[in-house]
């Protein structure tokens, strides 16, 4: 049993993916804050978090150059409401600090892995496509194509596979204009970055990258059939889109140092992820589970779970759940190798409406280590230096 996450990460360690079992409970981002602290001591320059990848690039030109303001990052710079958790300005803050008196190459950076979508709404490609359009100085009409953005964003185009614009003529068409754009990037690099840069080259890649996962969920989203195969498609199809980031973002960083990934438990565990939704269950493989089976050792997945949460009206465990043995054994927080833990009952005392992903068999499979917090909300991490820091840079 340890706090020290540096136990657990091993010299072929490229990702390290922290779970989290619930977006609502604060107390996993303030930890995380301080475990990537401690990483950066260890040679770790990147964290990436599961948000829009695309707006994650206002961020990451705030922490590295400066560009921008604060408040204008967390309002840009994030999605799924995540620029409100005081945990993460928190981060951003601190990030910029350690920054701005570093040289380049020993800056921290700060990524995004999702794809740019809600569950219930998923924007237009056009955005997207339009921008790459104008870094490779092609005469293309995306606009005509796409129509309204209204068309592609609204719940009815996810819900309702008849209202989809993802299996039209237009969207057809779309997919091969940014396939061809995809072969222009690739083939014309050398010129791109000579002429630009190499970090405009990857801005425009991981444009394009967002615009062709989109037009792929719509085109999903347009699929008829049994609900639960469906949602499955969408689900996989957008754990894809996040495994692809993944490993682009492996590619950029593998020359500095190992990235710190944060998301939830069923992205980023290594066996294949469930849930149910309603009467459907839906069964996919996450993005961890694909990053894992291509990385190897590179990824290691450490499992998050909490013990009784305020925040979010979670009471004690059973003593002989996963969490009620890791209560026994962690007063605070702290971490312990998955092999250890002969707990075999995952709990039952939760609702739908706290978020909350019981440890089960899934996450524990593969998993290298588990992270335990004992009590939410109400372990605030004083002692943490990133906190504290960033605290005085935001005042």
């Amino acid at each position: 049993m340890s706090q020290d996450i540096r136990d657990f990460v091993t010299p072929e360690t490229g990702l390290l993916a922290l779970g989290e079992p619930t977006h609502l409970e604060p107390a996993f981002p303030l930890v995380r804050n301080e475990i990537f602290a401690r990483l950066v001591e260890f040679g770790f320059r990147s964290i990436a978090i599961e948000s829009d990848r695309v707006a994650a690039l206002a961020v990451n030109d705030f922490v590295l150059h400066g560009t921008g303001t604060l408040d204008a990052a967390m309002a840009e710079g994030f999605s799924h409401n995540f620029g409100h958790i005081d945990a993460n300005r928190q981060l951003v803050a601190w990030l910029r600090d350690y920054n701005k008196d570093r040289p380049e190459a020993e800056r921290l950076a700060f990524h995004g892995f999702d794809a740019p979508m809600e569950t219930m709404s998923v924007p237009s490609p056009r955005r997207y496509l339009e921008y790459v359009r104008d870094y490779l100085d092609l005469d293309l009409d995306i606009a005509s194509l796409t129509g309204a953005d209204e068309l592609w964003s609204r719940q009815e185009a996810v819900l309702d596979a008849a209202s989809s614009p993802g299996a039209t003529t237009e969207a057809e068409k779309l997919r091969t204009i940014a396939d061809d754009m995809l072969v222009a990037l690739l083939g014309r690099a050398p010129q791109l970055i000579a002429t630009t840069s190499r970090p405009e080259w990857f801005r425009a890649k991981n444009y394009l990258t967002a615009g062709l996962g989109l037009l792929r969920y719509h085109r999903q989203a347009a699929r008829t059939g049994d609900p639960s195969t469906r949602w499955s498609g969408l689900s996989g199809t957008r754990d894809a889109s996040m495994a692809q980031n993944l490993l682009d973002i492996r590619e950029i960083e593998q020359r500095r140092g190992p990235t710190l990934v944060f998301a939830h438990n069923l992205h980023l565990q290594k066996a294949a992820s469930y849930m149910r939704m309603g009467p459907m269950e839906v069964h996919w493989s996450g993005a961890g589970a694909i990053a894992s089976s291509l990385l190897g050792e590179q990824y290691t997945f450490v499992a998050g779970s909490v013990g009784r949460s305020a925040a979010i009206d979670l009471g004690e465990p059973a003593p002989e759940t996963h969490e009620g043995e890791l209560q026994r054994r962690f007063a605070t927080w702290g971490l312990t190798a998955a092999a250890e833990l002969t707990s075999t009952r995952s709990r039952t005392d939760t609702t739908v409406e706290q978020g909350y992903f019981p440890l089960d068999e899934a996450n524990l499979t593969g998993a290298d280590s588990v992270w335990h917090i004992n009590t939410g909300t109400e372990l605030m991490p004083e002692s943490s230096g990133l906190r504290l820091r960033a605290r005085e840079v935001s005042s």
